[in-house]
C-alpha cells in the first residue's frame, strides 16, 4: 500500500513523460531494495522477514563498525575469524539464527555455551561483546546480537581472503536458550555422511550446502580431543582411520599422542590455515582432513565426494556455492516469534 501511495504521489497526470519515467524507475528501485527474504521453517512454517540494508536509516554505520572491530580482533589473534564464523553455524542450527548461543547460563536456564559440542570448543564470545559495545555507543538499542553474528561471520570470510556478499538482517534476539536442543542437534566430529546429510535436510539445506559450509574449515583449528578416536580407535577397531594419509597421520600422532591434553589444537587446513581458499578440499582429496566429519565427505562414495573434488579444482565455484549456503543458513528462522534487541548479548534485557 505504501508503495502505491508513493507512486501516486510521485507520478501525476501533469508530469512530463520524462519525469514520469524517472519517478517510476525510482519507485521500482525502492521496491527491490526493500523486498524481504522470507525464511520458512519446514517444521513450524514460521516466517522471518529479512532485508538487505535494514539498518541503512536506523544505524548507517552498523556494518562499518562490525568490520572495524573484526579487523582489530583478527590482528590481535587471526584465529578469531574462524571462531566467529563458527558461532553463526552453532547459533543458527539450534532453533534458528536468534543469538541464543550468546546467552550466559542463569539459575533458571542452562545455556547453549555449555552444550556438548560447544563447551571448551567455541570461543570469541568476547569479540561479539566488543562489537556490541561499539554499536551501542553509536546506535543504542538498535542492532541485534543475532544480526551481529551474521554480519561478523561474513566479515570473517572477507577479511580472510574469501568472497563478499550482502547480508540480510532484521533479526530479533531470543529471550532464552536451550542446552538440550543444542545437544540433540549439533553434529559430532565423529559424524558420518549419512548423519550429516540427514541433519542438513531437516533445515532444507542441500548436500551442496553441507559441503560448501564444511569448506569454512579452510580456516581455524580443531582439538586433539576431537580426533583421538580417529588416530587410535576408529569405529572401535583399536586402529587408526585407514583413510588418513600416512604422512599426515604420522604428523597427527606426534601432535596428539596418547595422554595429550585434549585441548591442544591443530590447523584444520594444513595448507593455508589463515587464508580463506579451497585448500581444505584439496586436503580432503589427499586424505589430509583433520576431523572425521570432514574427511568422510571425500572418503564416502557419492555426491559429497564429487562436490569435494569439484571445489578442489574450482575455487570460484566453491565461493559461489558458499555465498548461497551462508545466506540460506543465516535465513533459518527462530523457533519463537518473541524477541528483543539485547543491550548486552550475554543476557536478556
Amino acid at each position: 500500500m505504501a508503495n502505491i501511495m508513493s507512486f501516486q504521489r510521485w507520478v501525476s497526470p501533469g508530469m512530463s513523460i520524462a519525469r514520469q519515467m524517472i519517478a517510476i524507475l525510482f519507485i521500482c528501485c525502492m521496491v527491490v531494495l526493500s523486498c524481504p527474504v522470507i525464511a520458512e521453517n519446514g517444521h513450524e512454517q514460521q516466517q522471518l522477514q529479512l532485508y538487505k540494508g535494514y539498518y541503512r536509516a536506523s544505524c548507517p554505520m552498523a556494518e562499518t563498525v562490525v568490520r572495524s572491530v573484526m579487523e582489530m580482533a583478527m590482528k590481535r589473534e587471526p584465529r578469531n575469524a574462524a571462531s566467529v564464523l563458527r558461532l553463526q553455524y552453532h547459533d543458527c542450527l539450534v532453533n534458528g539464527c536468534d543469538g541464543s548461543l550468546l546467552l550466559d547460563e542463569t539459575s533458571t536456564m542452562a545455556g547453549e555455551k555449555d552444550a556438548l559440542s560447544n563447551i571448551n570448543s567455541l570461543r570469541a564470545y568476547d569479540v561479539i561483546d566488543e562489537i556490541k559495545e561499539a554499536l551501542e555507543k553509536v546506535c543504542p538499542n538498535t542492532v541485534s546480537c543475532a544480526d551481529i553474528l551474521i554480519i561478523a561471520a561474513r566479515d570473517a570470510v572477507i577479511l580472510s581472503g574469501g568472497p563478499f556478499w550482502e547480508v540480510y538482517v532484521g533479526r530479533k534476539d531470543s529471550l532464552s536458550a536451550s542446552q538440550n536442543d543444542s545437544n540433540d542437534i549439533m553434529p559430532s566430529p565423529r559424524s558420518n555422511v549419512t548423519a550429516l546429510v540427514q541433519l542438513f535436510k531437516k533445515y532444507d539445506l542441500s548436500v551442496t550446502d553441507l559441503v560448501a559450509l564444511s569448506g569454512t574449515h579452510t580456516i581455524g583449528k580443531g582439538r586433539c580431543f576431537s580426533i583421538m578416536f580417529r588416530l587410535y580407535n576408529q569405529s572401535g577397531s583399536g586402529h587408526p582411520d585407514p583413510t588418513i594419509n600416512c604422512e599426515y597421520r604420522h604428523y597427527l600422532d606426534t601432535q596428539c599422542p596418547h595422554g595429550v591434553d585434549g585441548n591442544v589444537t591443530l590447523d584444520l587446513d594444513v595448507g593455508s590455515p589463515t587464508k580463506f581458499d579451497n585448500s581444505y578440499f584439496k586436503n580432503l582429496v589427499l586424505g589430509q582432513g583433520l576431523l572425521n566429519s570432514d574427511q568422510v565427505l571425500f572418503s564416502t562414495l557419492g555426491e559429497t565426494r564429487d562436490l569435494v573434488y569439484f571445489f578442489s579444482q574450482d575455487e570460484s565455484a566453491f565461493f559461489s556455492a558458499l555465498i548461497d549456503s551462508m545466506i540460506k543458513l543465516g535465513n533459518l528462522p527462530p523457533s519463537s516469534n518473541n524477541g528483543e534487541i539485547r543491550k548486552n548479548c550475554r543476557r536478556v534485557n
